[in-house]
C-alpha cells in the first residue's frame, strides 16, 4: 500500500505573515489503527503518529475523543443535546464540565460555502434562542468561520481577521495511485493549534461526512 503520510520535501511552507514561521502539513487518514474501530489517524511531516481517534462502534455514543500518539485525551468532542440544529461542544481532555469550545452548522441558503462557526463558550447564553452557550455568528465571541467543501476536502477555517489559520485539502496521487477522500491534508499555521485544528477536521465530518458517524 502506498505510504498515506507527506514526503518531508513537501511539508513546510512560509506562513502568509512573512515572518519565517513555518506552517506544519500533516496527512489526516479516516481510518483507525484498532479493529473494530472508526477513527482517524494523523500523521506529522516525518511520517510519525501524532493524533488518533478510536471510538468502537458499540460505544461512546455522541462522544468522541482526540487523542496524542500515547493515548493521552486532547479534547472531547460531545454533540449537544436538546438544541436546535447541529450544536457540539468542546471540552479539554476528558472533562464533562466547562466546555472550551461550542461549534454549529452554519445553514443559510444565502451563504452556501459557509461550513460552520466555532465559538468560546459563553455559559451565560445557556438556555437562551436553544442553542446553549452558542453565540450567533455576529458575537465577537466566535472565534474561527470554516467555508468551502468538506465533501469534497477543501476547505478553510479563518479566523476574525478572516486570516487563514487552517486548510484541508486533497492529498496528491503518488506514482498514479490516488488517496480517494479517506487520505487527505491538513495545513496548520502557527496561529492555530494543531489539535484545535484537527478536532475542527472531527466536527466537519460528523457534520458534513458520511453517514455511518463515528458517534450515532
Amino acid at each position: 500500500m502506498t505510504k498515506v503520510y507527506p514526503n518531508t520535501t513537501t511539508l513546510v511552507t512560509s506562513s502568509p505573515d512573512g515572518k519565517g514561521n513555518a506552517a506544519a502539513i500533516l496527512t489526516v487518514w479516516k481510518k483507525s489503527l484498532l479493529f473494530s474501530c472508526n477513527g482517524f489517524t494523523v500523521f506529522d511531516s516525518k511520517g510519525d503518529l501524532i493524533f488518533r481517534v478510536d471510538n468502537y462502534m458499540a460505544s461512546n455514543k455522541g462522544e468522541i475523543v482526540l487523542m496524542d500518539a500515547a493515548g493521552k485525551p486532547l479534547y472531547t468532542i460531545r454533540r449537544k443535546r436538546l438544541s436546535f440544529g447541529d450544536n457540539w461542544l468542546v471540552y479539554d481532555g476528558e472533562t464533562a464540565a466547562n466546555p472550551r469550545f461550542a461549534a454549529r452548522k452554519h445553514v443559510n441558503i444565502l451563504n452556501t460555502k459557509c461550513l460552520a462557526h466555532v465559538s468560546n463558550y459563553n455559559k451565560a447564553n445557556e438556555g437562551t434562542g436553544g442553542s446553549g452557550g452558542y453565540s450567533s455568528p455576529n458575537s465577537k465571541n466566535v472565534m474561527y468561520e470554516i467555508e468551502g467543501s468538506y465533501t469534497q476536502r477543501c476547505c478553510a477555517v479563518l479566523d476574525k481577521s478572516r486570516r487563514r489559520v487552517a486548510e484541508i485539502k486533497q492529498k496528491e496521487a503518488v506514482g498514479g495511485v490516488g488517496f480517494g477522500v479517506d487520505v487527505f491534508r491538513l495545513i496548520v499555521q502557527p496561529e492555530i493549534d494543531a489539535a484545535l485544528a484537527m478536532t475542527l477536521v472531527i466536527l466537519l465530518d460528523q457534520m458534513f461526512g458520511s453517514s455511518r458517524r463515528l458517534s450515532t
